[in-house]
């Protein structure tokens, strides 16, 4: 998606080896326009399928999972980290570890709003090691749902994430493919790399 890697070219902070900080438009601000044509892009990619609810973990995966569920007009469902005293009982929940973070978190979705018949679609910002998306895989599996598959805005392709999508069967479409960091630069996967990374 050409729009979203020139905002990473142009806003994107590359931190380190490995992380690539995007607070002025995904996960701090957000660029309510932007988020609108990334939901519309994830809309035309799994529009053959009949999704019925869109999944997400809080926060950073929320804005773009919003959009895809107007797109789709369907609800979108949010994993919650923390237990609030009105998140009791009655939950799916799996365990997260953020590498990014240092820790792991319990996720948990109502069991009221995720039923067996649901086909669901998951979103999230990043996938980079693809913890968050495991999670939310398993407590769809939980629910006895259906993965139509998952969609990523950012995803680093020399962290592991796609490789476990990859042997699981995991249909993964994502916008913006990271092939390195360079000097403090984002090096995009071009057309052709991007095409034989697929089929592999």
């Amino acid at each position: 998606m050409k729009i979203l890697e020139e905002r990473i070219l142009k806003d994107g902070q590359v931190l380190g080896k490995d992380v690539l900080k995007v607070d002025n438009f995904l996960n701090h601000q957000v660029d309510p326009m932007l988020m609108q044509q990334i939901g519309q892009e994830f809309h035309r990619l799994f529009k053959d399928q009949p999704i019925t609810k869109v999944l997400t973990v809080e926060s950073s995966g929320i804005a773009p999972a919003i959009f895809t569920g107007l797109a789709f007009n369907v609800p979108v469902i949010f994993a919650r980290k923390h237990k609030s005293l009105t998140l009791k009982d009655e939950l799916y929940t799996s365990t997260v570890y953020s590498y990014t973070k240092k820790v792991s978190n319990h996720i948990s979705i109502s069991k009221k709003f995720l039923k067996a018949d649901d086909v669901c679609l998951v979103i999230d910002d990043f996938l980079a090691n693809g913890q968050a998306v495991e999670g939310l895989m398993d407590i769809v599996g939980q629910a006895g749902a259906k993965l139509a598959g998952v969609g990523i805005v950012i995803e680093k392709t020399f962290q592991k994430g796609r490789h476990l999508m990859d042997e699981k069967g995991i249909r993964v479409e994502s916008l913006a493919r990271i092939k390195a960091f360079e000097d403090g630069k984002v090096i995009f996967l071009d057309d052709q790399e991007a095409t034989t990374h697929a089929v592999h």
